[in-house]
C-alpha cells in the first residue's frame, strides 16, 4: 500500500486528507505535527478505524533545526522498514498569526517560516526518497488574488522578495499586516510547486509537483482566528 506524509494531517483540512486516503486508497500515513501528543490518537483512531499503519513524526514547520530532524528520521524510518515507501509528502500544516510580527529560532519571520520555508526544506531534504511517480502536493491558497473575495479578504500579497519577507518588522521597519504575511506565504507555495515541477522534469523524474487551493473550509483553526463577520460569511450558506 502507499504511504503519504502529510504535515498537520491529525487536524483540520489535513485530518479530511487523512481520512480520505485511509479510508478511499487504504493508504499508509505518516502524521507530522508539532505535537505528539495530539498526534498520537488520531493516529491511533484511524489506524483502527481503517486498518492502516499509521506512523507519527514529531515536526515543527516553524523550526529549520525541527525540519532537519524530522527528515532524518523519516528517513530512519524507511531504512529499517517502520514504513515500506514515501509515495507522496503533502506540505500540508500552516498558520495566520494575528498580533505583533513573531520570528522563530532562525529569525524568520513566524508566518512565512512555517506556511513556505519549513516546507520548502523538507521537500528539499526528502525529495530523493520520493517513489516513482509518487507526488509533493502543496495546500496552498488563492487569497494572494486581488479579484477574488479571499484576496481582498486578506489583503492581498505583498510585493516583496523571500529575504524582505522573512525580515519583515526588523530594524524599525513597519511589518508587513498579517494577512499580507500569510497570502504572501502561500503565494510562495504555488511559486515553490511550479519551480519544483520544472525541476523534476528537467531531471527525468516522474514525481509530480501539485498546488491546490482548498478555499475558505469551515472547522479549521484558520476561520476561528477570523473576525466574526468573516466566520458568518464561511458559514453561510452558498
Amino acid at each position: 500500500m502507499p504511504t503519504v506524509l502529510i504535515t498537520g494531517g491529525h487536524g483540520g483540512i489535513g485530518l479530511g486528507c487523512s481520512k480520505y486516503l485511509a479510508s478511499t486508497y487504504r493508504a499508509n500515513l505518516v502524521l507530522a505535527g508539532r505535537s505528539l501528543e495530539r498526534v498520537r490518537p488520531v493516529a491511533d483512531e484511524l489506524s483502527a478505524a481503517h486498518d492502516v499503519n499509521v506512523s507519527v513524526l514529531e515536526l515543527d514547520t516553524s523550526s529549520m533545526a525541527s525540519v532537519r530532524s524530522a527528515a532524518t528520521r523519516c528517513r530512519a524510518m524507511l531504512a529499517d522498514g517502520e514504513i515500506e515507501s514515501l509515495d507522496a509528502i503533502v506540505c500540508n500544516a500552516g498558520v495566520r498569526l494575528n498580533g505583533p510580527v513573531s520570528y522563530n529560532a532562525d529569525g524568520c519571520e513566524s508566518t512565512f517560516a512555517t506556511n513556505y520555508l519549513g516546507h520548502f526544506l523538507l521537500v528539499e531534504l526528502l525529495l530523493d526518497c520520493v517513489a516513482e511517480h509518487g507526488r509533493v502536493v502543496f495546500t496552498a491558497s488563492g487569497t494572494h488574488d486581488p479579484d477574488t473575495a479571499d484576496g481582498r479578504m486578506m489583503g492581498v500579497a505583498a510585493d516583496h522578495d523571500a529575504i524582505a519577507l522573512a525580515n519583515t518588522g526588523k530594524d524599525g521597519s513597519k511589518a508587513i499586516s498579517s494577512g499580507k504575511r500569510y497570502a504572501t506565504s502561500k503565494l510562495c507555495m504555488i511559486l515553490g510547486a511550479y519551480e519544483l515541477d520544472r525541476r523534476v522534469r528537467r531531471s527525468g523524474s516522474s514525481v509530480a509537483s501539485i498546488a491546490y487551493d482548498p478555499g475558505a473550509t469551515s472547522g479549521t483553526g484558520f476561520l476561528r482566528e477570523m473576525p466574526k463577520p468573516v466566520q458568518w460569511l464561511a458559514a453561510a450558506p452558498r
